[in-house]
């Protein structure tokens, strides 16, 4: 529960946005595209992704990604286990913090 693919995974079952997870990759060499493959190829998870055109701070076109799970997944991940395996990464995550 304290792998940065369980903390995405987390956030993807809980139907969060990655806003304010970012801080898990400041130390890390994999990157968010990283962790998303893995989890499709060698756990099956079938995350969707949604491309779409944003601007930059500095004013230029840029592509943006969301990351999603269907709510389906998600409904049959929690209904099997899902909820108490997320609790396990929530506290997991709120114990490193402390550190």
């Amino acid at each position: 529960p304290t792998s940065i693919r369980a903390h995405v995974l987390a956030v993807l079952l809980a139907s969060e946005d990655m806003t304010g997870y970012e801080s898990i990759f400041a130390y890390r060499k994999a990157s968010l595209t990283t962790v998303i493959r893995a989890l499709i190829r060698k756990y099956s998870w079938p995350i969707e992704r949604e491309d779409f055109p944003t601007n930059t701070a500095d004013g230029r076109a840029a592509w943006a990604t969301v990351y999603s799970l269907p709510q389906e997944v998600i409904d049959a991940a929690l209904d099997n286990g899902g909820r108490d395996w997320l609790e396990g990464v929530k506290a997991a995550r709120s114990a490193r913090a402390r550190k």
